[in-house]
């Protein structure tokens, strides 16, 4: 066996098919943290990169970013006796270790979504992420991508903008954002779409091609595996930031034959423009059982899925999934699959459970005096029975 896959195969002989994740902590550089990540209060900012925004979770997807490591945004899974190699390396050394032989022969991109938490001292910008057949343009994948806000401090704008108002996609009538994007002096491009409250505890399903502005909630994201985007907005947290924002995911050939109104295309102004939009993209948790130890949160899309957990104290609760799959604790303390795991401690809040431990009956314990809430991330086409919100007739 080639070193790689030597590594992975110690790695699941030593946790019984389940890895254990390093935090991945992903820089921004366009807006300040909100520094609720559990990092000290010095090692968020980092200089010309930014300051740590992200956490990524279980990721095997590189952060597209103008300056920083090699490895931004990549999980590294870790041993008890030294072993250590990225997560995207030990799944391309023996897919179907960890993903099962039928799934890695169907889904070759891998575990094929990302789970991320990102904290913003400020609203992100208006911006959109192409569909599939603009991000293939530019080699990567597209970016539909769900919310679920997190508990605690919402920050100083808690809500999100969405679409457009429903007479800009009723009349054809997209190109009066151009304007904004031509100047790119303000931020009042944001008039013409719509903000909703961000309420913990729910969420929204967000597909590429809908432009959006999320607000200063600590948010748990699970999307597809890409960093696509275009920015729509320019002035932001007080600043202008750059406009190659803009044309980050344009080829040079688009932007010189069309300029600003080739972001243009990525918008889908029918979804924009939905009168229902609230009704077609909330999420609100979605029990699995009579005693609400499981919820559906990440639903609505095939593309992922993902539930929350909550085991209360002296309980345990026995499940079996249908494929490999990720952990992330937030709160509590327990054991999961056999293996430690504390709430809001780096390094032992994270797992991945691979195919052989997945799709057995296996344990989450609580071990302590409070409710153990545990999320958990599946990749595309593992769950064809998540639930899907049924569409409104105007």
């Amino acid at each position: 066996m080639s070193a790689p896959r030597e590594r992975l195969h110690r790695l699941l002989a030593e946790g019984g098919g389940v890895l254990r994740c390093e935090p991945a902590w992903v820089a921004r550089d366009f807006l300040p943290p909100g520094r609720r990540l559990g990092l000290p209060d010095d090692a968020y900012d980092l200089g010309e990169r930014g300051a740590v925004c992200e956490r990524w979770l279980a990721s095997t997807t590189k952060a597209d970013n103008r300056i920083g490591p090699d490895d931004e945004g990549l999980s590294h899974v870790v041993g008890e006796h030294g072993d250590r190699m990225l997560l995207r390396d030990a799944v391309a050394a023996d897919p179907a270790a960890v993903l099962g032989a039928s799934y890695a022969a169907t889904h070759p991109a891998g575990l094929g979504r990302l789970a991320k938490i990102f904290d913003y001292a400020y609203r992100l910008p208006y911006h959109v992420h192409p569909p599939q057949r603009f991000a293939s343009l530019v080699g990567c994948n597209a970016k539909d991508e769900s919310y679920h806000f997190l508990p605690g401090d919402l920050g100083a704008h808690p809500e999100t903008f969405f679409g457009v108002h429903p007479w800009i996609a009723e009349q054809g009538a997209g190109e009066v954002l151009l304007p904004y994007l031509v100047d790119w002096d303000s931020d009042l491009v944001l008039r013409h779409a719509r903000a909703e409250l961000q309420v913990p505890g729910e969420g929204f399903h967000v597909p590429s091609g809908v432009l959006h502005a999320p607000g200063t909630a600590l948010t748990l994201e699970l999307q597809e595996d890409s960093d696509v985007l275009a920015m729509f907005q320019a002035l932001n947290a007080g600043r202008i930031i750059s406009k190659e924002l803009l044309f980050k995911d344009v080829r040079p050939e688009d932007r010189e034959a069309e300029g600003e109104r080739f972001p243009l295309r990525f918008v889908d102004w029918e979804v924009n423009g939905d009168p229902w939009f609230y009704e077609h993209r909330h999420l609100s948790p979605q029990p699995l059982d009579d005693d609400g130890v499981e919820s559906w949160v990440f639903y609505n899309t095939t593309k992922y899925a993902g539930k929350r957990l909550v085991v209360p104290p002296g309980r345990v609760h026995r499940l079996r999934e249908p494929g490999a799959y990720s952990v992330f604790a937030w709160s509590g303390t327990g054991r999961y699959a056999g293996h430690e795991v504390r709430g809001g401690e780096p390094g032992l809040d994270e797992l991945v459970v691979t195919h052989d431990a997945a799709t057995v009956d296996h344990e989450v314990v609580n071990t302590g005096a409070a409710d153990l809430v545990v999320f958990t991330f599946f990749g595309p086409d593992l769950h064809p029975g998540v639930p899907t919100i049924p569409v409104r007739s105007r």
